[in-house]
């Protein structure tokens, strides 16, 4: 692990120390959704009402507006989450799922795209060194590991992607994995958004419970994969090494 940079902040070099594995991920994730949940339960801060108002001019072009600028702050690295909320919010629940997956597919694909375009050292540039340790693991199990990459809450989505796009994986690998593999979370976060007026309806404790689901999945394929594949032991031990010595 590369030591702290004596420079920075004591509270910055310790979280630089800090090693999470998959599941104490997992737990952050939860715990981080369970205050997000409480706290927008007993405010009222944004009205879903008003947030959609804002839209209302641009009429049926506002969802192709939407899916445009989503893909582009995807590429660009925004967490999926953030963006699945603010479909959800401007959309709602139905309509907003829609719009957050075909943008996820398109991210994806782009990502890949991209990675092909501008090699290694670039991507590198983009979304750090661990994305050659993440491609090598795609590229032996392909559908199987995007699908598995999607659902976990320890593989960022855009990096993933631009790793997918250095190694072997095929477009439409990339293209169905995600499809498959975001869709659970997809309209989770997305219901979250729709229902942030009231986050105690039946449908958000459900997508709240999606996203809690949906992770052990994703965090029990990962271990699967690490455990039964020496490639994939050895790819998730660089990616880990690489990230806490950030």
């Amino acid at each position: 692990m590369t030591p702290a940079d004596p420079s920075a902040p004591r509270t910055v070099r310790l979280l630089g120390r800090l090693r999470l594995g998959p599941r104490a991920r997992l737990a952050v994730l939860v715990i981080g959704l369970a205050a997000l949940y409480v706290t927008a339960a007993a405010t009222d801060i944004v009205s879903p009402a008003a947030v959609r108002a804002y839209i209302e001019p641009y009429g049926a072009l506002a969802p192709l507006l939407f899916v445009c600028a989503s893909v582009g702050l995807g590429l660009m690295l925004v967490p999926g989450p953030i963006l699945a909320g603010a479909s959800g919010l401007l959309f709602g629940p139905v309509l907003g799922t829609a719009v957050t997956l075909c943008a996820s597919v398109l991210s994806a694909s782009g990502a890949l795209l991209i990675a092909r375009r501008v090699g290694r050292e670039g991507v590198e540039r983009l979304s750090g060194a661990r994305v050659e340790a993440l491609g090598r693991w795609l590229e032996r199990h392909g559908f199987e590991a995007v699908v598995v990459a999607r659902l976990a809450p320890v593989l960022p989505d855009a990096p993933t992607s631009y790793a997918a796009g250095l190694a072997g994986v095929r477009l439409w690998q990339i293209a169905a994995g995600t499809a498959v593999g975001a869709a659970p979370r997809a309209f989770a976060y997305t219901a979250l958004g729709g229902t942030l007026d009231d986050l105690t309806s039946p449908i958000a404790i459900v997508a709240v419970s999606i996203i809690v689901l949906a992770g052990v999945v994703g965090a029990e394929g990962v271990r699967r994969h690490a455990k039964r594949s020496r490639s994939a032991r050895a790819a998730f031990a660089e990616a880990e090494a690489a990230e806490s010595s950030r």
